[in-house]
């Protein structure tokens, strides 16, 4: 829905917020039309697919000031007990990472390219991944 005629439809320098899905935009329209001025900012607080992938047009989209992207974790639908200790939580990331202190392994997801914990489910790690490719190369 949000695509390249929709875009160049809205007033120019307009800021588009997508609080509904990512899957709604078009990554690369968006990022276009950040980049050229169409729009000068995107808020939005679902990426597709999720996680999103290193390449992800959003995580380097810029508008003419360097700026104009901004994206929060999706936390719809939870208790204003659990935002306060999502907003606790990523300000202890922050905290960690800009004075250099190990962070909490709850807290993360990803760690050195790898699942932090089996919270996000019994997915293949790039280990994983690179051990079965050596025996399906019947290199082991």
């Amino acid at each position: 829905m949000i695509n390249k005629e929709f875009l160049s439809k809205m007033k120019k320098g307009a800021f588009l917020i997508n609080t509904a899905r990512g899957a709604l935009a078009v990554a690369s329209d968006v990022a276009d039309a950040l980049e050229s001025g169409q729009i000068n900012f995107y808020g939005g607080d679902v990426w597709f697919p999720q996680p999103a992938p290193s390449d992800h047009p959003w995580r380097s989209m810029r508008n003419a000031l360097k700026g104009g992207n901004g994206m929060t974790p999706h936390y719809s639908g939870t208790t204003l007990d659990a935002q306060a200790r999502y907003a606790a939580g990523t300000k202890d990331i922050l905290d960690r990472f800009f004075n250099g202190k190990e962070q909490e392994p709850a807290n993360l997801i990803v760690e050195n390219g790898e699942y932090a914990t089996k919270a996000y489910g019994q997915r293949k790690t790039k280990t994983d991944e690179a051990k079965e490719q050596v025996r399906t190369d019947g290199n082991a």
